[in-house]
């Protein structure tokens, strides 16, 4: 019967972990990254709002705004929900009306 080694063993083993725990590092380290990522992208859309209130401010108005390519993008959300709604609008009217 063969001896085992135990230090030998024992270094099997670490490396294993080893490798175990760097691909869990790496993994933690690009999780926080989007985090990182997602923070700062909250805080330049934060940034860019008030821009936009103070462009306004300054006396550029929406529609200039928009002829410059720098529609609000709370604006772009508001006429996208209205379209929805108004799309829906007829249907409802119509089903009411004919009641």
């Amino acid at each position: 019967m063969a001896t085992i080694d135990i230090e030998q063993t024992r270094n099997q083993a670490k490396a294993l972990l080893k490798s175990r725990i760097d691909s869990v590092t790496e993994l933690v380290k690009t999780r926080q990254r989007i985090t990182d990522l997602r923070d700062q992208l909250a805080e330049a859309e934060r940034e860019d709002k008030r821009a936009y209130v103070r462009a306004t401010k300054d006396g550029w108005s929406p529609e200039e705004l928009k002829k410059l390519g720098l529609e609000s993008d709370a604006a772009g959300r508001r006429r996208k929900s209205a379209n929805r709604a108004s799309a829906t609008a007829p249907t409802e009217d119509v089903s009411h009306s004919a009641q």
